[in-house]
């Protein structure tokens, strides 16, 4: 079992920054996934960054590209979203996520998932 627990949402005005993190606990495997997703409201939970545990790949929604970026420290078994450049559309609630495939996070369906984090942008 992993557990996973995000912080560092908050109220800010457009064009700010905020940085999210994801601490992670329990039997976790370098090969693991971990990722942000978000869900406004009434719209679905959407991908928005993920990263490969070993190597630090990351991959990006094309909306967040160049003003999100996604990080990890093995050594805190903790992963982070910095978010930059932040707009009222991105209002919503940040889940962190976690799996062994990259292909099962992306499509929305991985095996651990936070509690979520509430992110709000002011015009």
């Amino acid at each position: 079992q992993v557990q996973l627990v995000e912080s560092g949402g908050g109220l800010v005005q457009a064009g700010g920054s905020l940085r999210l993190s994801c601490a992670a606990s329990g039997r976790i495997f370098s090969s693991y996934v971990m990722g942000w997703f978000r869900q406004a409201p009434g719209k679905e939970r959407e991908f928005v960054a993920a990263i490969t545990w070993s190597a630090g790949r990351t991959y990006y929604a094309d909306s967040v590209k160049g003003r999100f970026t996604i990080s990890r420290d093995n050594a805190k078994n903790t992963v982070y979203l910095q978010m930059n450049s932040l707009k009222p559309e991105n209002t919503a609630v940040y889940y962190c996520a976690g799996d062994s495939s990259i292909l099962t996070l992306r499509v929305g369906r991985p095996n651990y998932w936070g509690q979520g984090t509430q992110v709000n942008v002011s015009s």
